[in-house]
């Protein structure tokens, strides 16, 4: 696979050749387009639906096609996904446990020329409160391409959450236990950062080029193990945590809650988008997480 693709492609590239075998994989789509994507609609047109710019009809058609046994994955951009969806996802999805493959787009500040309505940083907190689901926050394309496999062979809710762009990769020809939901990604050091999808990435290049004694782990699944990563963390002097999202429900309050909830009695230290304020500011990725705090010398800072 080229290393240079994109979760999103590497991901309808290869849902598109499990397609070609499997006749009952449906793909809903909000009117969304992508390269990859163009493929099953051009060359598998039963399988390929377009609802057009309604992403809650979206939800409720999907959700009548996974209802009579087809394998339906609904994509469109994260935000509107998520957040314009959220009473059909918990009735339909979460309440009645309707098995659909949310497949949003666009996380954290992945649309930085867009502006707040869509940006995403209050989606894992919205999405963890809700029973019966799964969530996947994809560190690189190399996992991306892996989850099209587990959201095939275990049907059930889940909310997958691609980037749009190519941000690198840490893995490469590599399983993945997606029931243990996290990964260390280096060990040795007395202090660990805890993060997760495009932060991984942004953590591990600031560790490396300043030289900072500090393990990586990355979460990738929401739930993940939660005694398997309490007993990880109990090992360390200092753990941290890092994350693209707003800080009340996500990432470091899940990691409080999993600490608190086995028995570890340890400090987490918190860097997140905080919950002051949306942000109107247009650019960059990296300026959008300036003003959130969140910037590269504002990591190497807090990990300092």
């Amino acid at each position: 696979m080229n290393k240079d693709i994109t979760q999103r492609d590497a991901f309808w590239d290869e849902l598109y050749l499990r397609a070609k075998e499997d006749r009952n994989i449906i793909i809903v789509s909000a009117d969304m387009g992508a390269p990859s994507l163009d493929k099953i609609r051009t060359d598998l047109p039963s399988q390929f639906v377009n609802t057009g710019i309604a992403e809650q009809n979206s939800i409720l058609v999907a959700s009548g096609l996974a209802k009579e046994g087809k394998t339906v994955y609904v994509y469109a951009i994260a935000s509107f996904l998520i957040l314009n969806c959220i009473e059909k996802i918990r009735v339909q999805n979460s309440m009645m446990a309707i098995p659909i493959n949310l497949v949003g787009v666009g996380g954290g500040l992945s649309y930085p020329d867009s502006g707040p309505t869509h940006h995403l940083l209050e989606d894992l907190s919205i999405m963890r409160a809700l029973p019966n689901f799964n969530i996947y926050n994809c560190t690189d394309s190399f996992m991306a391409k892996e989850l099209v496999g587990q959201s095939i062979e275990h049907r059930a809710p889940s909310y997958i959450r691609l980037e749009r762009q190519p941000i690198g990769h840490i893995y490469e020809n590599q399983s993945f236990d997606f029931s243990k939901g996290f990964e260390q990604i280096t060990k040795g050091n007395k202090s660990v950062l805890v993060t997760t999808g495009y932060m991984t990435l942004k953590a591990k290049d600031i560790i490396s080029d300043n030289g900072l004694n500090v393990d990586i782990i990355d979460v990738f699944r929401f739930p993940y193990d939660k005694k398997g990563l309490a007993s990880t963390l109990s090992n360390y002097d200092h753990i941290y945590t890092l994350e693209e999202h707003f800080s009340h429900g996500g990432l470091g309050s899940s990691i409080l809650e999993t600490l608190n909830e086995n028995g570890v009695n340890k400090i987490v230290q918190r860097l997140d988008a905080g919950q002051e304020s949306f942000c109107y500011t247009y650019g960059g990725r990296e300026e959008l997480q300036k003003y959130y705090g969140l910037g590269s010398d504002d990591i190497l800072n807090f990990l300092k």
